[in-house]
């Protein structure tokens, strides 16, 4: 069974006279253990495929699967419970606390969901340790550099042990080099601890290290490593 299968999913946004389809009619499927980069121009639809496969936002029509649970069935505390349990999430900005240092934000995942303060501390220097900043774990966001802030970020989105990681624009507020360490990073976690990634990005060199990728535009998947769904979509664009 996929890890994630939605079934002709809509998103449609209304308002006044004006309705927008973000989403037209898509279906896929994602395994588990894949690494998974989604594509395409600004405004055709990523981040809010994203946020529907994630329950963060809600579908207008269709159904999503995570793990063989129909996320679109859930109400809106069941659809919240599972994301904290199930999902990690990294963001281009980091979304961090600034008043917390990198383990304490890191630890925080666990702390919301009971977990005793001994343990999660323990959890969040390993994972600290793991994304190399073990030494920078009594520091605040403020005193960490743009790569080790998504570092944090890269940490915190794991802390819960989750069966996969949605990343919106990971890489979109590095340099080369940093965007680089983060992707290698990424890729080492998802081939060690066989992490579900999916990854939404501008970046060609990201999606190059990805194990495919699903290429959007306007609201469609056209394609997803070369299998095409919208023949017709892509003759009209070669001419």
């Amino acid at each position: 069974m996929p890890i994630i299968s939605c079934q002709n999913v809509k998103k449609t946004y209304v308002t006044g006279d004006i309705v927008v389809e973000a989403l037209k009619d898509i279906t896929l499927d994602i395994e588990k253990g894949e690494m998974v980069a989604v594509m395409g121009p600004s405004g055709c639809g990523k981040t809010t495929l994203l946020n529907c496969l994630s329950g963060i936002d809600d579908v207008t029509a269709g159904k999503v699967m995570i793990e063989g649970t129909e996320l679109t069935s859930l109400s809106d505390d069941q659809k919240s419970d599972f994301r904290a349990k199930r999902m990690g999430f990294i963001f281009q900005f980091y979304n961090l606390l600034p008043v917390l240092t990198a383990a304490e934000n890191v630890e925080l995942p666990l702390l919301i969901c009971g977990e005793d303060p001994k343990k999660a501390r323990e959890r969040a220097m390993e994972l600290l340790v793991q994304v190399g900043l073990k030494e920078r774990a009594g520091l605040r966001p403020a005193s960490l550099s743009g790569g080790e802030r998504q570092r944090v970020t890269i940490a915190r989105a794991l802390a819960n042990r989750p069966a996969l990681v949605w990343a919106d624009e990971p890489t979109g507020d590095l340099d080369k080099k940093t965007s680089d360490d983060v992707v290698n990073l990424m890729r080492q976690l998802n081939t060690e601890s066989g992490e579900t990634f999916v990854i939404v990005t501008h970046d060609p060199e990201v999606g190059a290290r990805c194990d495919r990728i699903i290429h959007m535009r306007d609201g469609e998947v056209i394609s997803q490593n070369g299998a095409v769904h919208n023949i017709a979509q892509e003759i009209k664009e070669l001419g």
